[in-house]
């Protein structure tokens, strides 16, 4: 366990009085927690709140009002994470959290422009590699703080029993073969678009290329319906639907934090449950994901991290 520091060594490590303590407390997000009715304060959130509180950096140009238990999310859609949303929502009745279906990049810019408190993002960097750095540095000035939420299985959804018998991407390129898609802006589109470069297809050719829909869900159901043969999406999707699955790789699914607001109770609270077994059991009860790395920091050129994002897993999930 991390060293704990009472009040008084607390007041000593950042060189104030012991009344002043309790009012970064209340009035500034300084981490704390309440054991038998003593203020405890973990030492390694201190460190990183005093780093967050370093001066000089610019100012945030946040248009969200200080949190007063409504926690904003925006970005790219997953089923685990709405289930963390509603897990949050059910957990602290006293909060409340909301989603905003903005696609990856919708969410970088949403979370730049103070609109929301946490971004879901999963932007593949062109290394092939890594996720969401290069895209985060392009956006902001400051570096947000990034916490994985998960690493989840991406490829392409395909009728039951796949009947056109889609084996690779090189197979969208055949005569008759019929796509939907996700919108410019999100990473799995991204990711499609990469994959059909690499195998040399002319990605506006491909009949329903231009059909987009905003969430997993809904290219799924339209393959389900029979109005596509493929459309990209994650394993979670296509198993709950009875679909075939095509897998491309394991990626991973980050939430990008503005480091101003990295304490706040909300965004703390709904990090808090990528450890609860309630969480961890609802992606359990999923195909398709890994929360191995949930709830931790991830920075780039992690040796993990790589290895994380790597081609297509040879062990099942």
């Amino acid at each position: 366990m991390k060293r704990l520091l009472s009040t008084k060594e607390a007041a000593q490590f950042l060189g104030v009085n012991e009344k002043m303590v309790y009012t970064l407390v209340s009035e500034k997000g300084l981490p704390a927690t309440k054991i038998t009715g003593k203020w405890l304060f973990p030492i390694h959130l201190l460190e990183q709140w005093v780093e967050t509180h370093t001066l000089n950096y610019p100012e945030a140009r946040g248009k969200l009002p200080p949190y007063e238990g409504l926690l904003v999310i925006a970005g790219s859609n997953d089923l685990l994470l709405d289930k963390a949303i509603q897990l949050f929502n059910t957990r602290y009745r006293e909060h409340l959290a909301v989603f905003g279906n903005l696609g990856s990049m919708g969410g970088l810019r949403a979370l730049r422009q103070g609109l929301c408190h946490v971004a879901s993002s999963h932007l593949l960097q062109q290394n092939g590699e890594e996720y969401n750095f290069e895209f985060a540095h392009q956006e902001f000035e400051r570096a947000p703080v990034v916490v994985n939420f998960c690493r989840r299985e991406q490829g392409l959804m395909l009728a039951k029993d796949n009947p056109k018998q889609i084996r690779s991407m090189a197979d969208l390129g055949q005569p008759g073969i019929r796509v939907v898609n996700r919108p410019l802006g999100t990473g799995t589109r991204l990711l499609f678009d990469m994959k059909l470069k690499e195998a040399g297809i002319a990605a506006g050719k491909i009949k329903g290329y231009d059909r987009e829909f905003g969430r997993h869900m809904d290219v799924g159901i339209e393959v389900l319906a029979g109005r596509a043969d493929a459309g990209p999406g994650i394993r979670p999707v296509a198993a709950l639907l009875g679909l075939d699955f095509l897998p491309i790789r394991w990626e991973r699914y980050d939430l990008l934090i503005a480091k101003e607001r990295f304490f706040e109770k909300g965004v703390q609270f709904f990090l808090g449950l990528l450890h609860d077994p309630a969480f961890l059991d609802s992606a359990q009860q999923l195909a398709g994901y890994d929360v191995t790395l949930s709830g931790r920091m991830v920075f780039p050129g992690d040796a993990a991290e790589t290895a994380a994002a790597g081609e297509v897993e040879k062990q099942p999930r």
